[in-house]
């Protein structure tokens, strides 16, 4: 009985130490294991991809908190009206009376900027900054309504920054306004 014990816990470190691979043996395999997310892993069923789900799995890093649930007390879009031609759906987005929904949401227009999102904590420190350049604009109210904290509920109004970056350039403003 003793034995078979010793030799319950002896399997039970060799999984554990099989179950996680090395930074370059995730590489050989394809996966770079600082990026790789869990939950990334249980979407390869859906792409009929279940077949390297448990060298994904042992590549992976546990997801701190789901994506769905993490959510920011305020949001910056910025961007150049001047790339609105390359990025018909942020034109489209600001617009739009979509960002009336949003009361935490601010839009400065940046020179050259090409469109990014800001999220900001309740200190209104930067946290992450994310590239839309490829979103539609559903995809852009989508991603406010899930992540945007919904405190100032009842407000209907957004600010806009038309400089930026502090410059006292009017012409310029006048040129790069919607």
């Amino acid at each position: 009985m003793h034995t078979c014990a010793i030799f319950l816990l002896l399997a039970l470190s060799c999984q554990q130490i099989q179950a996680e691979l090395t930074a370059a043996d995730c590489r050989a395999l394809g996966f770079i294991k600082a990026q790789l997310m869990c939950s990334s892993c249980e979407k390869l069923d859906d792409f009929g991809l279940d077949t390297i789900k448990p060298q994904c799995k042992q590549c992976c890093t546990l997801d701190q908190q789901p994506a769905a649930q993490r959510t920011y007390a305020k949001a910056i879009l910025e961007v150049c009206t001047c790339k609105f031609r390359a990025y018909p759906q942020i034109q489209a987005f600001i617009q739009s009376g979509r960002p009336a929904k949003f009361p935490n949401l601010q839009i400065k227009y940046v020179r050259g900027l090409d469109p990014v999102v800001k999220l900001l904590d309740a200190s209104g420190k930067v946290q992450e900054t994310l590239s839309i350049t490829k979103w539609n604009t559903d995809t852009v109210e989508e991603f406010f309504e899930t992540h945007l904290a919904k405190d100032g509920a009842g407000k209907s109004s957004y600010s806009v920054v038309e400089d930026a970056d502090g410059d006292d350039d009017d012409d310029y403003l006048r040129t790069n306004r919607i």
